[in-house]
């Protein structure tokens, strides 16, 4: 029996992981700035998270939301602390994508308007409505039709926010856009999106299953002081479990209906337990500030490698940082895995870190020096080439 994989095999069996570092069958240690394409953010196995699992365990694991639970009630108690501004309602599911399809479908019954715009090089999920928003085209042909009409517009610019007219049902964006190169928006480009969704009736998404909580703030979009209609989180929230979450303020919920949607797993004692166990060490580990305080450092330790011959550009916000290269940068992340660092690829060029918030200045000093050797890997090939 062979497991259908879509990734692209990294040849490492991990057999173990705890805060930052994984370790392989045969003892080593990687530091690793991967940690499931960001989801374990507080980094893998927190102590707390994973007593609040056991515990739940102890007494219920699945029962659908229809029924109270003492695990739901101590988590809306705690996302009271870290819910976006104005948004009093929350509906849990299982993966970011899910929550984009759920934001899609609230977007039409509230509006009732179909048309949908996102942006140039955005990654919203793979299933069909969150795919429909996506700009990779080589995520989207082999399996279009997908939802009509959908328009991308270039991201970060202004003008072309012209576009956006009351025949648009929502806007959905991300504050940093991952997937596609980690570009931070511009300040002057979310105050006007704001501003233009706001005067033609369209709500804006922002979908922050990448950024939360790990750019310097609890949600990236209020770096931007704006204030969107919905919010989509998943990967940190659940500090490794599997959950996301779309939250929406009052007005919306009441224009939604008993059947509008619907999630078998979504919501389940043990994803309440994880969310609540998260948001508290969230807040009692300053978690947000010391996200900060080494995005910073680790944006000034790579700054330096702005200098070599096949690096565009060094950028990010918090701990989401990329590395744009001239070339692929395959040969860099190899490289860097020999040495002991997991990274990621963003977009065509681009090595992409999440790491967790519990990295120290040694673990940083680390990932540089080893992504000098996979920086002069990429080169060699070039020179070779």
């Amino acid at each position: 029996m062979r497991l259908l994989s879509f990734y692209q095999e990294r040849s490492l069996r991990v057999v173990r992981a705890q805060g930052q570092y994984v370790w392989d069958e045969h003892g080593r240690r990687y530091l690793d700035l991967h940690i499931g394409h960001g989801v374990a953010f507080l980094g893998h196995r927190h102590p707390k998270v994973v007593e609040a699992l056991k515990n739940q365990m102890d007494e219920i694991m699945t029962l659908s939301t229809a029924f109270q639970t003492r695990a739901r009630e101590e988590m809306l108690k705690e996302l009271e602390n870290v819910r976006p501004e104005g948004m009093e309602n929350v509906f849990l599911l299982n993966s970011g994508t899910e929550a984009v399809e759920l934001s899609l479908k609230v977007a039409r019954k509230v509006t009732g308007r179909r048309k949908f715009v996102a942006f140039r090089n955005s990654f919203h999920g793979r299933t069909v409505g969150a795919l429909s928003v996506t700009w990779n085209r080589k995520y989207r042909e082999p399996f279009e039709p997908l939802l009509e009409p959908v328009e991308f517009l270039p991201f970060n610019n202004v003008d072309a926010l012209k576009a956006i007219d009351e025949t648009v049902a929502a806007v959905i964006v991300e504050p940093v856009q991952g997937e596609g190169g980690v570009v931070p928006a511009t300040d002057e480009f979310m105050k006007t999106l704001r501003e233009v969704t706001r005067s033609k009736g369209a709500l804006l998404i922002a979908d922050e299953v990448q950024t939360g909580w790990r750019t310097g703030k609890i949600w990236a979009h209020q770096h931007f002081n704006v204030n969107p209609d919905m919010v989509t989180a998943g990967k940190a929230i659940g500090g490794g479990f599997p959950v996301s979450a779309v939250f929406l303020p009052d007005w919306i919920r009441e224009r939604l209906d008993e059947g509008d949607h619907g999630t078998t797993y979504g919501g389940n004692p043990l994803a309440a337990a994880a969310v609540a166990a998260s948001c508290r060490v969230l807040k009692e580990e300053g978690v947000v500030e010391k996200a900060e305080l080494m995005g910073r450092e680790f944006l000034r330790a790579l700054s330096p490698l702005k200098e070599r011959r096949i690096v565009r550009e060094v950028r990010g916000l918090g701990l989401m940082v990329g590395i744009d290269l001239k070339v692929n940068p395959g040969p860099a992340i190899k490289t860097m895995q020999d040495e002991g660092v997991l990274a990621l690829k963003a977009g065509t060029t681009v090595v992409r870190f999440l790491p967790p918030y519990v990295i120290t200045k040694e673990d940083v000093e680390f990932a540089v020096a080893t992504t000098n050797k996979g920086i002069s890997t990429a080169e060699s090939k070039v020179s070779a080439n």
